[in-house]
């Protein structure tokens, strides 16, 4: 696996990679799991090449404690992606990335409102800005992004619609550990008390035939405190938090 710290050196490769052959991208904040493997072996499948990048996008975090927070391990990501079959890492800096001091930023007005936009303000606004930037730098054909984050999937799919770029977005099914809680870089900061709450909430969650108001109250029970839990697009959503730890997820209804 080739991997580019400085942006121009990559930018420079890039333009000698076949324009026969595919190019397929997962980019990532490190703290790598199962479900960013998926990530990776499903562009595997599909493509000549599969690029990947480790950027913790100091832009999305609403709290500068989270971004302390974010786990960082960076030998343990880089033999992951070896071992899933990736072909190159883009590994840039804040500076290199934001040249321009966050001063360009891309907006949504409808989707961002909802759900993690209304309990997170501006957090799309970072994760829109990072990936553009990061979708013109890979210019992929085809970029695969996790079920996990469904809102920021569709939110992803829209912009790049919108500016008219020739790149396929796909979704990829979330990965969920044996309890059926879904694999996230932030399972690793729960306890072992922690752990068991997570997975009361991964399965009080998943219970189809509850109402969204009926689940709120089983969470609430438990001692979870619960954020929303909200059907949009036909999916339902979560976000709660055990104790300072904040988890997300959501599935197809029907």
């Amino acid at each position: 696996m080739q991997i580019f710290h400085d942006l121009n050196e990559w930018v420079c490769f890039r333009k000698t990679l076949s324009t026969q052959l595919t190019l397929g991208f997962a980019p990532t904040m490190g703290n790598l799991h199962a479900g960013h493997a998926s990530l990776f072996l499903a562009s595997q499948k599909e493509n000549h090449y599969t690029v990947s990048s480790l950027f913790v996008n100091p832009t999305q975090f609403n709290q500068t404690e989270d971004f302390k927070l974010y786990p960082r391990t960076l030998e343990a990501d880089l033999k992951i992606m070896e071992d899933s079959g990736v072909d190159f890492c883009i590994l840039p800096n804040e500076q290199s990335m934001y040249a321009d001091g966050y001063n360009y930023q891309v907006h949504e007005q409808q989707l961002c409102q909802l759900m993690e936009g209304t309990h997170r303000p501006g957090h799309f606004n970072g994760v829109l800005t990072v990936v553009m930037k990061l979708l013109n730098l890979a210019k992929p054909h085809r970029a695969y992004f996790g079920e996990k984050d469904y809102q920021q999937y569709l939110l992803i799919q829209g912009m790049v619609n919108a500016f008219f770029m020739d790149i396929e977005i796909k979704a990829c099914p979330t990965i969920r550990e044996p309890s059926g809680l879904a694999y996230s870089s932030r399972n690793n900061r729960l306890n072992q008390e922690q752990k068991a709450l997570a997975e009361d909430f991964a399965r009080l969650f998943q219970q189809k035939e509850r109402t969204c108001e009926q689940i709120i109250k089983q969470l609430t029970q438990k001692g979870i405190a619960v954020e929303y839990v909200e059907e949009h697009h036909g999916r339902r959503f979560a976000a709660v938090r055990i104790d300072n730890i904040r988890l997300i997820d959501n599935y197809l209804l029907g």
